[in-house]
């Protein structure tokens, strides 16, 4: 006489697997924000005015 279905082992090797892979993506830094702390941190004299002007025309003065 066969086991019952409930009676059989489970085999719990992918939710292992699936843990473990979570907490290695989660343990590592995003591609986009290694990006972003490689970009230089002084910005141009450009970027500065346009931000002035967007600052006024927001009505936001000093």
């Amino acid at each position: 006489m066969n086991k019952h279905i409930s009676d059989q082992p489970r085999s719990h090797s992918h939710q292992r697997l699936r843990e473990y892979t979570r907490q290695e993506r989660e343990a590592g830094t995003h591609p986009s924000v290694a990006v972003l702390h490689s970009r230089p941190l002084t910005r141009g004299a450009e970027n500065r005015k346009t931000a002035e002007y967007l600052r006024i025309e927001r009505g936001r003065e000093v």
